[in-house]
């Protein structure tokens, strides 16, 4: 496993989530009216700006795993199509499980709609599929 090399696609992969994440906000600004329909859920603007900390870092951390996950299960060679590819099914993986055990868990534990459930659904498997493709495209294994 190259350290280096998992240390570049854990930042790639959190800048892709970050970016999209953000663009997403911006590009659909009924996302933030959605979240906004339950105040007794979640924080005001304010209230998540001065948590944004925490937040980078948790997301920070998660790509590190991700990405050490990715080193240990990636094909030992291939171009930028090869790790496109497999970054791609490998994000999505990670998508369909954020999915599964956070927005449909938050859906049945938490009181909001199925709007929201959904949008917050398409967003991450958008997010998740975009930091795989990221780590997929920067990470590559060490020479035999």
């Amino acid at each position: 496993m190259n350290i280096l090399h998992v240390a570049l696609a854990s930042l790639g992969g959190f800048l892709a989530y970050f970016v999209l994440g953000g663009l997403m906000f911006v590009a659909l600004p009924s996302l933030k009216v959605e979240f906004q329909k339950y105040p007794n859920v979640y924080r005001d603007h304010d209230g998540q700006m001065s948590h944004m900390p925490v937040g980078m870092a948790a997301i920070l951390l998660s790509m590190v795993v991700l990405a050490v996950l990715y080193a240990m299960l990636a094909p030992g060679s291939g171009g930028l199509l090869a790790g496109l590819i497999s970054g791609a099914r490998f994000g999505a993986l990670i998508g369909v499980f954020a999915v599964g055990s956070f927005v449909l868990h938050n859906y049945a534990n938490l009181k909001i709609g199925l709007k929201l459930t959904a949008v917050s659904a398409i967003a991450y498997m958008v997010e998740w599929t975009a930091a795989g493709i990221a780590i997929g495209l920067i990470y590559r294994p060490l020479p035999h």
